[in-house]
């Protein structure tokens, strides 16, 4: 296996991210869900980030992040602080890191973001400034907080170091279980699929990468394979975390997530609410819409998985109870929950 495992991402940097974010993040669980199982008649697991201390894979990511930039520039990031836009999870996985490290923090989040994300970020002791209505709006005064007062960028997903923070679930995930066939991972900017699938393809090659985005937009695996735009319109959905898309100027994300996801689905809100529903009433496990994604590809397309082994990435938990009621609303318009 060669060095790079992309252009411009060399495998050392995985290997670093292994080394340097524990004990900051956890190496969370995989369990295996008989019931799934059962459902499905194949082998299914599930990568339980939602027990990390912010709730999410996220904070993989912030932390080899914010770690690597403090032994490049510890005078500047402990004076000017960090800066980020954020649609939650990972505003608050940076809030936590700075927190723990004693760096200031301030969080750029646009008016999508629900209000009981933007009490996680707050209670963690960050700076949180709402502005626009849209990932782009947020990203624009982030921008200028870098130029005007020298505050050092934390980026939400295209950055070698979030990528390859996030990749350490790949490595989590070797020693958990063996000869994986398939992990699906949500898809939006692309730094958990990309960093998942960098690491495993080193790991193990034979792993099938499968990742899950919203319904909404044009069919994002044949635009990226034919090198077009694949910017997914930011709406209001279950899985409100993965409202954007990977825009074609991703320096690093983009030619990630061309090289190792294998298949894609686009999945609606009805059956992203019937898969946490299920989850919740078969495994107990409350996450939030992002993180069913997987299940719900399962559900929507009901792919050939009979015997294999799959591992579902469960990335947050990040949900308030209140929504549970719309949610059996929705997961009405499908049949197959419970059977």
């Amino acid at each position: 296996m060669a060095n790079n495992v992309s252009s411009d991402i060399d495998i050392a940097e995985f290997y670093a991210a292994r080394e340097r974010i524990y004990p900051l993040a956890l190496a969370t669980p995989l369990i295996y869900s008989r019931s799934l199982s059962d459902l499905f008649s194949a082998q299914i697991y599930l990568k339980c980030e939602q027990f990390q201390p912010t709730g999410a894979f996220k904070i993989r990511g912030a932390a080899n992040t914010i770690l690597g930039e403090l032994q490049k520039n510890e005078q500047r990031i402990r004076r000017n602080g960090v800066v980020t836009a954020s649609t939650g999870n990972h505003g608050r996985a940076v809030s936590y890191v700075a927190k723990k490290l004693g760096i200031p923090a301030t969080v750029y989040l646009s008016s999508l973001v629900p209000e009981n994300k933007v009490r996680n970020i707050e209670l963690e002791g960050s700076r949180v400034v709402r502005v626009g209505a849209s990932q782009d709006d947020a990203m624009a005064e982030v921008k200028r907080a870098v130029a005007e007062f020298g505050m050092i960028e934390i980026p939400p997903f295209d950055h070698p170091s979030i990528i390859a923070g996030q990749g350490t679930i790949a490595f989590e995930l070797n020693e958990q279980l063996n000869d994986i066939d398939y992990i699906f991972s949500g898809l939006s900017g692309g730094g958990l699929l990309g960093g998942i699938g960098l690491a495993m393809k080193h790991l193990a090659p034979q792993t099938h990468i499968v990742g899950v985005s919203l319904a909404q937009g044009a069919a994002m695996w044949e635009s990226l394979k034919a090198g077009k735009p694949v910017m997914v319109e930011e709406v209001a959905s279950v899985a409100d975390s993965l409202g954007g898309g990977i825009g074609m100027d991703n320096r690093w994300t983009l030619p990630a997530v061309k090289q190792v996801m294998d298949k894609h689905f686009q999945v609606s809100d009805d059956y992203i609410a019937a898969a946490l529903l299920l989850l919740f009433e078969k495994e107990k496990i409350l996450v939030e819409g992002a993180a069913a994604v997987g299940l719900a590809a399962l559900l929507q397309y009901r792919p050939d998985i009979k015997g294999r082994k799959v591992v579902l990435i469960l990335s947050g938990n990040s949900i308030a109870t209140a929504t549970l009621p719309a949610l059996r609303q929705r997961a009405v318009n499908v049949d197959e929950v419970g059977q």
